[in-house]
């Protein structure tokens, strides 16, 4: 049903309607099947269960005859074999619906098996404020974040979030004999923008997976405001974080309830200053309802950049130090890849900001370029420095090197 558009644009109706035709006929050819031998097993056993009434009665009869069993005792067992077969012959009846049962019961067990993810941080994220040179914990939001760590001696000691994030010698594969980074290594600065180009594959979404603990690390260690992530309980990591995605995640509501899932509590006026920092106001005004107007089916009607800047806007009303692109404007045309670029902008001013993109026109500014290569930084430095080097970036950005 997803794919009805792809389905239509390829022709392939005739084809979709053959090959749903041919599992609906496997699927009738099953459920008779499985019906057919229902109805034949519960009349066997019923019958089976009257044959050995019968037999008892019979048998019964001739031992009371002789004097051996009392008409009650036969009369009781007569209940006897009743009370067994009905149920064994009522089991057979639904014998079809409880094999289907127990298929899905399999699933639904296997998903309950899953392991829970296991979190054994510690530190956590706190308002803070700023009293006498120290930084002090706060009910109130103040605009300040700081780590709170708490030390096995009893200490708690806090640390400003600033949104500084080191790689050290990091080693990651998704199975364990098989590792797809190797020795990463690179400091994003405060405020810095730090960006990653390379081939499909060269492990660039990967880095920036690691910063969400969306996977753990086989080696080495990633920093963040130099306290190790492994501690960091990884709800407050992840809420430190924001994210703009290739595909955007709209949900059916209203335009205003999709910036909110930014920041849940926020305000009327809170979500409308995001939206005109992403530059989304200007065509949320436009709508029939403005920020009222409600959205179904993953935001259609609104266009891939309209989408896109939904996502930016949310992420500004997240309002967090560190911010991850992860190829945002790959999929929208140039014209309004300079709005989505130019929102963008504004969301990354101040910010630690981890840059995935195919167009490298829009990683010129970087403070910092990593250029992957099967897992491996191969080049690092500034837009000027990679071209002066006429290494593998200057091949990218000439197009004398292709990334697919």
């Amino acid at each position: 049903m997803e794919g009805q558009k792809v389905v239509k644009v390829f022709n392939y109706e005739e084809d979709s309607k053959k090959r749903f035709d041919d599992l609906n006929e496997e699927l009738c050819d099953s459920m008779t099947k499985a019906n057919m031998y229902a109805n034949i097993l519960m009349p066997c056993i019923m019958n089976i269960g009257n044959l050995g009434y019968v037999l008892v009665a019979v048998i019964g009869g001739i031992l009371s005859v002789n004097g051996i069993l009392t008409i009650g005792s036969i009369a009781a067992f007569l209940q006897y074999v009743k009370a067994f077969t009905n149920p064994l012959g009522q089991v057979s009846q639904q014998m079809n619906s409880i094999v289907m049962a127990l298929a899905g019961a399999e699933r639904i067990f296997d998903l309950i098996d899953e392991e829970v993810e296991t979190d054994e941080g510690y530190v956590t994220l706190v308002n803070a404020k700023i009293e006498n040179g120290k930084i002090v914990e706060s009910e109130e939001r103040t605009g300040i974040w700081a780590w709170k760590h708490p030390h096995k001696d009893g200490r708690i000691t806090y640390t400003r979030l600033r949104g500084q994030v080191e790689f050290e010698n990091v080693q990651f594969g998704y199975q364990e004999n098989k590792r797809i980074l190797h020795d990463i290594t690179l400091t994003a600065k405060e405020g810095q923008k730090v960006s990653f180009v390379g081939a499909t594959g060269a492990g660039k979404t990967t880095i920036t997976n690691l910063i969400n603990r969306f996977y753990d690390i086989q080696d080495g260690k990633i920093r963040y405001d130099r306290i190790n992530i492994q501690k960091i309980k990884k709800d407050d990591l992840r809420r430190s974080l924001g994210m703009v995605l290739q595909d955007t995640s709209l949900f059916t509501g209203t335009i205003r309830d999709n910036i909110r899932y930014g920041k849940l509590n926020a305000t009327d006026e809170e979500v409308e200053a995001a939206a005109k920092l992403s530059n989304a106001d200007k065509f949320i005004k436009h709508l029939p309802h403005g920020y009222d107007t409600m959205i179904t089916g993953n935001g259609e009607g609104l266009s891939q950049g309209q989408r896109q800047l939904l996502s930016i806007a949310r992420a500004a009303l997240n309002n967090p130090p560190v911010l991850i692109l992860d190829e945002a404007t790959s999929s929208i045309d140039t014209r309004t890849e300079k709005i989505v670029q130019e929102g963008m902008d504004k969301l990354m001013k101040g910010r630690t900001v981890f840059v995935i993109a195919h167009r490298l026109s829009t990683i010129k500014n970087s403070d910092l370029i990593m250029v992957l290569d099967h897992g491996r930084i191969i080049e690092r430095g500034n837009h000027e420095e990679l071209i002066a080097k006429k290494g593998t970036y200057y091949g990218l950005y000439t197009g004398a090197i292709e990334i697919d």
